[in-house]
């Protein structure tokens, strides 16, 4: 960018010389010379000019600080469920520290809320989980600032970096739910909130940089940026291959888990990870890219009356590819959003798409993107015309899928497993495929290659005291994770007990991974394990029914310092099996539904109840 005399305040000759230096900054740079016009302008003294530095950029070294009242400290808290929050609250940190600030980072789940009083600077990272609803990790912070026991925040200046999915009717309201409140308790936003998207990669970046230029300012004008503190360099470096640059991995195996006459099928895929560097540990995930279904792709372009030889352009530098491959690799084209019907109407004024989404009708908005794609939308309403070129610029990033990783990296070096059940279904004459799932299911086999990152989820690990038992709870693909813990333990010789409620359909189809239950059980490895296959009786059994039925075992499990781990479904099964362990907890341990409450809190904040659920 070249600054102009005349749309600038400038002189010419004033002009050149900033047209000169600006380019020739690096980053650092730029942040403490805006630090020092902050100071210059509150009255800082100005040194004499040293060797090559022009005089109006030199800064008199003084006894007394003259540099702006700012506070060399700032807490930095995340709720996390898949671990996306941590991990940009992680960056966030660091690149605070590198400016010289003093940072205290930490999960929700572990501050202490009581002395939130004690901070000045809070900046929040959080995300959203199911239907606008905190993650787990910050019920208990959620509901403490919400309470009348939250404290008055006048002197606190805060900003919410908040995490979601515009798919969802509620989204990112855990982050605005924070951010309206710590103003409603007289907070001062140093930056804006932004929402971000599930590409949140781009919004994240430029909060992170408007945070780290408002804090770090002053600090550095007032005694010039410190070296990284202790607790920066403690912070892991991330691999070269991250989920904005994913790894290239080789599929080594693509099985078919279910039995000959099952309705369903999981795929169980082996892949390499050989030269990745790629680290994970049991309760992670694997993110992966896949594809859109070619011959969706191809009835949206005839619909639409494009050419799938149409070159559009795509990602952040405008590189040109194919319409057809475009649509294939980089967009998506089977969620449908309010935002995106928004951006959609202004294309297409006189469609009617605007209908939709008038006052009154959100309803009827809701259910009509609750199970509809991109291709329903083109034969629903007369979008031909509106050109692709300019349709691809409104369409989302085609996102990555997490999977819980099905394997442990002590039992398979260089390796990582996941479980993955295909989604198919049909609705409105059309058979409907899950993205990645099909993808994995029919275009996927051992040797291709497949874009994975490692997505680290700190809310789900196994205890650090081996001898501590373990509950695992985890019907259908929920089994995944429990498959990596207890393939961990068998390598590590882990002494504690383990119980794991397993169910699905049929005993005989659906059985995932039954062979190696039924070694760990051998081997003791698996202490314990109960099944519900819900489709083999008369009346459906699930988990929760096996937990309820062996009620006395369980709740005295709880009293011996089990952990509580639970996979699968979120919008059922979790609720269903967090009922049942409330119930066990009146039942058995003769307590008030409201203290049974509390204590499923307090393993919680304890870290022996803990979901990966979705």
């Amino acid at each position: 960018m070249v600054l102009q005399v005349t749309n600038s305040p400038f002189d010419q000759e004033q002009a050149d010389l900033l047209n000169r230096l600006l380019p020739r900054l690096t980053e650092s740079q730029r942040i403490w010379l805006s630090g020092y016009l902050s100071a210059y302008s509150s009255g800082a003294a100005l040194a004499a000019p040293t060797a090559g530095v022009p005089a109006a950029l030199a800064v008199e070294a003084v006894s007394a600080p003259v540099a702006p009242a700012a506070p060399k400290e700032a807490t930095v808290l995340f709720g996390s469920q898949t671990g996306n929050s941590s991990k940009l609250a992680k960056k966030l940190t660091k690149k605070l520290e590198e400016q010289g600030l003093q940072v205290t980072l930490a999960s929700m789940n572990d501050f202490k809320p009581n002395t939130l009083k004690n901070v000045s600077q809070l900046l929040i990272v959080v995300s959203t989980h199911g239907e606008g609803e905190p993650p787990d990790s910050a019920l208990a912070f959620h509901e403490f600032l919400h309470s009348k026991r939250a404290p008055k925040l006048e002197s606190l200046g805060f900003s919410v970096l908040a995490l979601g999915d515009t798919s969802y009717e509620f989204f990112c309201q855990t982050g605005k739910d924070f951010d309206k409140r710590l103003e409603e308790l007289g907070g001062k936003r140093l930056v804006d909130r932004v929402d971000c998207d599930v590409d949140y990669d781009e919004a994240a970046e430029q909060w992170i940089g408007q945070v780290v230029s408002a804090l770090s300012a002053p600090v550095a004008a007032a005694a010039g940026a410190a070296a990284p503190s202790a607790a920066a360099s403690g912070i892991a470096v991330e691999s070269e291959y991250t989920r904005s640059n994913p790894y290239q991995a080789e599929v080594l195996e693509n099985l078919n888990l279910n039995g000959r006459g099952s309705d369903r099928e999981t795929r169980h895929l082996e892949i390499s990870l050989e030269g990745s560097n790629l680290q994970y540990e049991p309760g992670d995930s694997l993110g992966i890219y896949p594809e859109n279904d070619p011959e969706l792709v191809a009835e949206l372009i005839e619909a639409m009356g494009w050419s799938a030889a149409e070159q559009v352009a795509v990602g952040k530098n405008g590189d040109k590819l194919p319409l057809g491959e475009a649509l294939r690799k980089h967009y998506e084209i089977t969620v449908l959003t309010k935002p995106l019907l928004e951006q959609i109407a202004k294309l297409a004024p006189s469609s009617g798409v605007g209908d939709l989404l008038q006052a009154g009708k959100e309803q009827e908005l809701r259910a009509y993107i609750a199970d509809r794609d991109l291709l329903d939308l083109a034969t629903d309403y007369p979008l031909k015309g509106v050109p692709a070129s300019e349709f691809t610029t409104v369409l989302r990033k085609l996102p990555a899928r997490l999977y819980s990783i099905a394997s442990s990296p002590s039992a398979y070096p260089g390796e990582v497993h996941v479980t993955v059940r295909s989604v198919r279904y049909e609705a409105r004459a059309r058979a409907r495929k899950g993205v990645c799932s099909v993808h994995l299911a029919e275009r996927v086999a051992a040797g291709d290659p497949l874009p994975v990152f490692v997505q680290q989820n700190d809310n789900f690990k196994l205890p650090q005291n081996p001898e501590a038992p373990i509950i695992m709870i985890g019907p259908g693909t929920g089994v995944a994770p429990f498959r990596a813990f207890l393939g961990e333990r068998e390598e590590t010789g882990a002494t504690g007990r383990s119980w794991l409620f397993y169910g699905d359909q049929h005993f005989a189809t659906d059985f995932l991974y039954q062979v190696e239950w039924q070694r760990w059980l051998k081997d003791g490895v698996l202490t314990r394990m109960d099944v519900a296959f819900s489709r083999d009786t008369d009346q459906k059994v699930y988990v929760q029914h096996r937990m309820r039925e062996n009620a006395k075992e369980l709740y005295q499990w709880l009293q011996d310092g089990a952990y509580v781990y639970v996979c699968g479904d979120e919008k059922k099964m979790a609720h269903d099996v967090h009922r049942a362990l409330l119930d066990i907890l009146v039942q058995e341990g003769g307590m008030t539904p409201e203290a049974a409450g509390e204590y499923m809190a307090q393993l919680q904040q304890q870290k022996r109840y803990q979901r990966d659920v979705y």
